[in-house]
């Protein structure tokens, strides 16, 4: 420190060595002046002993100089020397958990009386300031934590990934919003084993099979070119364990933090060797997370207070850590949601977001755009919020209330006073039914029909209802309200609701026309227009009059049931029975669908519903493939981009092949048999994570689990995917038929179980050879 401090008036470029030959060549000086004064002896007696006492004088003030420079610069060497000697025996984790341990549990031990064991290292005030300037500030995350007890073989390897994608997002999303938009980030991502080891991508650490060796991910500084990492270049490090709990129902355990301070001691260790100080200040963020939660860890303190031991370094260590720093501990909070995806908004994220902004403050200095100015914009933000409600209230304080049920014994309808004097285009609201309202319906075929509302249908489809026919009130219905003719500018709701009646109506009328009425397709019930109250002025039979609902078009098919992501939400996962039947049924429906030249194009667990299969009693269920609005008719129809269950083919050509639906009826069974599928945002990584999935055969391991006949299935249409060649409906149903079907009969098991070993080896044999 001595030395530090007499080089504090030098220029930055004057080193140790400059400083030492500086008063080198004055030394030289001072000897030639001593010879000069040799000479002069010769002329005055006096003369030289008065300039042998000032070049005396001169000699020993630089000499003393030089030795003081010189013992200061040896001083500096060897501390440094004892320092780094020292960094190289403090590796044990164990010895120094065990070192510190104790101290720890002491601390957390407080909780129980209700005090905070350590400080926090954030106040609320400056977390909820730092959540106003965020608003409106786009994290993106490409890939998701695996959050599910059902998760594949490489979860680390999943794991890994979303936490280095993560750490990017953060980053790069703070950067562009308070330092550059437009300049890169200075700051890329890599991983480390342990203090001192060098640093992997995770792609790298996959390869050489060395994931489990990887303590976290760090985010290091782009300053030097020379590529090869050191660890005084790490901004922030972020600790990645299976449990950080470990079953402390107060926050961290005591052997997480533990952790996270040795690896804090070696951030502050390695800075405090490094020859370039780019950090300002004495202290360092861990982000400490798994695969649910995540908190923050802060050490603060002079490093250069420490009296290294290297007899024994770790109690040296704690007696620093004890008198000369300060430990700060958040709570932890859930940072990924039930989907695996990363809650930017919650309390968790919060605090790494917060942690990863203070050491860019110490990396690059301060942001050009500050938390507190960036904040306050969050009451302008919710000033023109409010104006925009008060408008849009004024805007439709006039608008049509929906129909009221005035005497239900009579089935008449009637409809609240409204201002004429409103433009139908902003009357056109979409219908608001209520239980028990009745909506009278003009079907061309079967005229006037009435229906009474029982209630919302489940899973929020908007302006869907379940209902009964007033003629026939015993069966439910399902009663889909569609978009008014009048919006001229259909948003997306608009054009759902369109596909939803009159395409599914069309796709319908289509099957009633080729024959096809099957149990395993839903039945059209009625479908026309809304009848209002009043008098109708439309001019034509198909055209509409000014009133608002008049001409909004109606769909009532038959039947009602849940759908299959609802169930599985509800129940877990399919058995292997349900499984065979769910794909048996839907494979039935595609088939007698292709009779009529229609694809599907929109298979998802909320387009299939389930039933109680009547017929056959209670427990047996009937699996129906609904929501054929967007059904591929020819050529030029696109169908459904559903990043999760559309087929390949589709996501890249937008458009389906001959195979595409019954790939998607694999991804769906797939997903009610437990199968993890990671949540996409893009279609690129949604084509990716099919190549990952098919090359290293995820979907046949896990439908292997649950049943041979279903892997061989998988098999056959991983061979056609994307190819010209369609799908052999007959050979597929007539095996699932007698796996489903043929179960209670003894003699037709063993049947079964010997075509179902035929079927396996004749259909993964096709699959390899691409056939």
């Amino acid at each position: 420190m001595a030395s530090k401090n007499k080089c504090d008036h030098w220029p930055p470029e004057a080193t140790p060595l400059a400083v030492y030959n500086h008063y080198t060549n004055a030394a030289t000086i001072a000897v030639a002046s001593l010879r000069a004064a040799s000479t002069v002896y010769k002329v005055s007696h006096i003369a030289y002993h008065l300039d042998l006492k000032t070049c005396h004088c001169i000699s020993t003030h630089r000499t003393s100089s030089i030795s003081a420079s010189t013992n200061s610069h040896s001083n500096s060497k060897r501390v440094f020397k004892v320092v780094k000697e020292y960094t190289r025996k403090l590796v044990d984790l164990d010895l120094f958990t065990e070192s510190l341990e104790d101290w720890v549990v002491e601390n957390l031990q407080n909780t129980t009386n209700g005090a905070q064991p350590f400080s926090y290292p954030f106040t609320i005030n400056e977390l909820r300031t730092f959540d106003f300037a965020l608003e409106g500030v786009l994290f993106q995350q490409l890939f998701r934590m695996p959050f599910s007890p059902y998760a594949s073989v490489d979860v680390k390897e999943d794991e890994y990934l979303a936490l280095e994608d993560f750490l990017h997002a953060m980053a790069d999303g703070l950067w562009r919003t308070f330092w550059h938009r437009k300049v890169p980030l200075p700051y890329f991502v890599s991983c480390p084993c342990y203090p001192g080891s060098k640093f992997y991508t995770v792609e790298k650490a996959i390869s050489r099979r060395s994931l489990g060796g990887l303590c976290g991910v760090a985010l290091v500084s782009k300053a030097r070119d020379n590529r090869q990492i050191h660890w005084n270049e790490v901004v922030e490090l972020a600790l990645f364990r299976p449990d950080i709990t470990m079953g402390n129902e107060f926050g961290f355990s005591s052997a997480t933090i533990c952790e996270a301070l040795f690896y804090g001691l070696h951030l502050l260790l390695s800075r405090r060797l490094s020859k370039c100080h780019a950090v300002t200040g004495d202290s360092v963020y861990l982000l400490v997370l798994d695969s649910k939660f995540g908190g923050v860890i802060k050490l603060e303190g002079d490093i250069g207070k420490l009296e290294p031991n290297l007899s024994n370094p770790y109690e040296s260590m704690v007696v620093w850590l004890k008198c000369h720093a300060e430990v700060s501990v958040s709570q932890v909070d859930c940072i990924w949601n039930k989907l695996g995806n990363a809650n930017w908004g919650d309390l968790g994220t919060l605090q790494l977001l917060l942690a990863t902004y203070y050491s860019f403050v110490k990396w690059n200095g301060p942001p050009r755009k500050s938390i507190v100015s960036l904040a306050s914009n969050h009451s302008l933000r919710l000033q023109r919020r409010m104006m925009e409600c008060r408008f849009f209230e004024n805007e439709n304080e006039n608008a049509i209330v929906p129909f009221q049920q005035a005497d239900h014994q009579h089935g008449e309808t009637s409809e609240l006073d409204h201002n004429s004097n409103s433009s139908p285009r902003k009357q056109a609201a979409h219908l608001q039914l209520k239980q028990a309202d009745i909506l009278l319906l003009e079907d061309q075929q079967q005229g006037q029909k009435s229906f009474q509302i029982q209630e919302s249908l489940r899973g929020g489809i908007p302006c869907s209802y379940t209902a009964v026919d007033l003629e026939y009130p015993n069966e439910l219905l399902t009663l889909y309200v569609g978009a008014h003719p009048s919006r001229l500018e259909p948003s997306w709701e608009d054009m759902s609701l369109w596909y939803r009646v009159q395409r599914q109506t069309k796709v319908l009328n289509i099957f009633k026309h080729h024959d096809i009425s099957i149990k395993y397709l839903p039945e059209m019930m009625a479908s026309g227009r809304i009848l209002h109250s009043g008098t109708c002025k439309k001019q034509t039979p198909g055209g509409r009059c000014d009133h608002p609902w008049c001409g909004t078009p109606i769909l009532v098919t038959y039947p009602v049931g849940d759908p299959l992501s609802s169930i599985v939400t509800r129940d877990g996962p399919f058995s292997s029975e349900e499984a065979l039947r769910c794909c048996r049924d839907c494979l039935i429906a595609l088939s007698n669908a292709k009779m009529a030249g229609v694809q599907h194009g929109d298979i998802c667990p909320e387009n299939v519903i389930r039933v109680d299969n009547k017929i056959q009693g209670a427990g047996s269920f009937l699996y129906i493939l609904i929501s054929w609005g967007r059904a591929v008719l020819e050529d030029r129809d696109s169908p459904a981009l559903n990043l999760q269950f559309s087929s390949a083919h589709a996501l890249q050509h937008g458009k389906l092949c001959p195979s595409s639906d019954a790939e998607s009826l694999l991804y769906l069974v797939y997903f009610v048999c437990g199968g993890t599928t990671k949540e996409l945002d893009s279609i690129e990584s949604a084509l990716q994570w099919r190549q990952r999935c098919w090359a290293k055969r995820v979907v046949q391991q896990q439908l292997g689990d649950v049943s041979p006949l279903l892997k061989a299935f998988t098999d056959y249409v991983d061979g056609l995917c994307g190819t010209p060649y369609p799908v052999d409906y007959d050979v597929w149903l007539k095996r699932l038929d007698r796996a489903v079907d043929g179960s209670a009969d003894k003699g037709k098991q063993l049947n079964q179980g010997l075509s179902l070993k035929e079927d396996v080896a004749e259909f993964s044999e096709a699959s390899m050879d691409g056939t």
